[in-house]
């Protein structure tokens, strides 16, 4: 366990098994996660798919938390609960019932074989950056750029508030 409690901003995303439930259900899950604190979460959006064509729209959210685990233990923790939900990993970026990401992890940038922090797809994702910038609208991606950066540069398109 870490000495001290890091700012991280976490990923959800469903397409599969009724996803507005699948994802309101881990926002729950993710409040009661331990070592864990202070939760905040965006409204939740509906995104296009991004990979493998033929498969539904997805229901996206992010959201901030405190925690005093390691990075590695809280992805653990998150990969738990996607386990809870019947995750099954068989086609990359292919439909799923639940995902979470680690988004960030405080300033620190990671990069092992299991997690790399920050997300490497984080700059390019309208489903991500969005509904960060509605809970966290000054916030700074590491190495320090900040969130507004990378909005200006990615178009909403059909990304709807829900």
């Amino acid at each position: 366990m870490a000495d001290q409690w890091i700012n991280c901003y976490i990923g959800l995303g469903s397409n599969l098994e009724n996803p507005v439930t699948q994802v309101a259900t881990a926002l729950l899950e993710l409040e009661r996660l331990e070592h864990c604190r202070n939760l905040t979460h965006s409204s939740l959006y509906r995104s296009d798919p991004v990979g493998p064509p033929d498969q539904p729209d997805y229901i996206n959210a992010v959201a901030q938390l405190e925690t005093s685990l390691h990075p590695l233990a809280l992805l653990d923790a998150l990969q738990a609960i996607e386990q809870q939900h019947q995750r099954v990993r068989i086609q990359h970026w292919g439909p799923r019932t639940l995902d979470l990401d680690l988004l960030l992890y405080g300033d620190e940038q990671i990069n092992s074989d299991r997690l790399t922090v920050p997300h490497p797809y984080l700059h390019e994702r309208n489903f991500v950056l969005y509904p960060l910038a509605e809970i966290a609208p000054q916030l700074s991606i590491p190495p320090g750029k900040n969130l507004t950066n990378y909005l200006e540069n990615c178009q909403k398109d059909s990304l709807e508030r829900i």
